[in-house]
């Protein structure tokens, strides 16, 4: 078994935190990388063999993901970063399936049975053996994993049409606005989660279709998907049926596309509840980082933090509430934080109010200063999403 997972998309929907790095590498609930959970399934799932293709803005996901991820390469294990390489011609990638056909010497030169395909920027635990158990079982070309959605979001995801079966892909239709709802529960469809287990053989063989198809998009879920369900070779996994060691009857089943500023915002929400929607505490199934040698987090000067995560290396000397801050933050005296999510080494200054933000790295808010306290000054200064979340990126000025 091959692992290959996606990590080379802009996304453009989640600035301003994928202005200076890919979206795999953004950081997510105080201490990991959203490229962690995917590396994390894999290996737990006892995937060891597994090449991360890149190509946005790529340095800090190739730096996490070689001091991070290192494998025993005594037993011929690894985690490796592929950088696009341009191998059939003086081209970038122009999509995810031209990623893989780019890079197939990979395949080639591990000769696995079979290959997984999965996406790097999605919050979720899956055990990936349960899923290529029925993919053997079934004898398909490849097996795409989908999830229960409402119909009313089907626009935001590739949208799978399950067979009488339940199994077989009948259809499938890339962010369609109307599509028809499943026989048993009128209400939703079943969406693409970017996870795919193929054959070897029939993962190849429509790579070079597609290649030679100059109309295509050359992507995953818009091309290589439908020509299989085409042929009668894809099937479907039903991601709810899907079980990891310690899991709770709250969290089960949990996945989230953090792919605009809202959706990542509020899936930091659902970490801090006292039963959280998503746990990151599961020792069984445990999600994999590193985040430096930082001391334990301090509280001084009546600093206090409730319904919150607080990593090593944090200063608290004001008051945080429902919030998520990574290492290295520091809130001065009569600050107050509330419902939000500071990354590496933000300083919030004295007396300074910040609510229902997003701060990337070294932004420092100055003294005083107040963000998502005057909305409309906040549209002026900063990003803005639709649900009210105020970014700020990496560095950037507060006034």
């Amino acid at each position: 078994m091959l692992g290959i997972v996606l990590a080379g998309g802009e996304g453009k929907r989640l600035m301003p935190l994928t202005a200076d790095r890919a979206k795999p590498a953004v950081t997510f609930g105080g201490t990991y990388r959203l490229v962690d959970f995917v590396l994390s399934n894999l290996v737990n799932g006892d995937i060891m063999r597994i090449c991360v293709l890149t190509q946005y803005k790529s340095h800090s996901l190739d730096r996490h993901i070689t001091t991070t991820w290192r494998m025993s390469s005594l037993l011929g294990n690894y985690v490796t970063p592929v950088p696009a390489q341009q191998r059939l011609g003086p081209r970038w990638y122009l999509g995810s399936a031209d990623a893989i056909l780019q890079s197939l010497n990979l395949v080639y030169d591990e000769q696995p049975d079979y290959v997984a395909v999965f996406g790097a920027d999605h919050v979720y635990r899956m055990d990936p053996r349960q899923m290529l158990n029925q993919h053997i079982e079934s004898g398909a070309g490849v097996t795409v994993a989908g999830i229960r959605v409402p119909r009313a979001e089907s626009s935001s995801f590739g949208v799978i049409s399950p067979g009488s079966d339940g199994q077989t892909v009948q259809g499938f239709l890339e962010k369609p606005a109307d599509p028809p709802g499943l026989p048993d529960d009128p209400g939703c469809v079943f969406a693409s989660m970017g996870n795919y287990i193929f054959t070897t053989k029939a993962l190849i063989e429509a790579l070079q279709r597609d290649a030679e198809d100059g109309d295509s998009v050359h992507d995953m879920g818009g091309s290589i998907l439908p020509s299989l369900t085409d042929r009668g070779e894809a099937q479907l996994y039903d991601f709810s049926e899907n079980h990891v060691p310690g899991e709770t009857t709250r969290d089960q089943g949990y996945w989230r596309d953090v792919g605009t500023l809202d959706a990542y915002y509020d899936a930091h929400m659902d970490l801090i509840a006292e039963r959280p929607a998503f746990n990151l505490y599961n020792r069984s199934w445990p999600v994999y980082t590193h985040s430096g040698q930082l001391s334990p987090a301090r509280f001084n000067a009546g600093g206090i933090a409730s319904e919150s995560i607080i990593s090593a290396g944090c200063l608290i000397r004001g008051q945080v509430t429902r919030s998520v801050l990574s290492p290295g933050v520091r809130v001065d005296p009569g600050a107050v934080v509330q419902g939000s999510v500071l990354h590496d080494n933000v300083r919030i200054g004295r007396g300074a109010i910040v609510r229902g933000a997003v701060l990337d790295k070294n932004v420092e808010v100055p003294p005083g200063a107040t963000i998502g306290v005057n909305p409309e000054r906040d549209a002026d200064l900063y990003t803005v999403s639709k649900g009210g979340v105020i970014g700020l990126g990496k560095g950037q000025h507060v006034s």
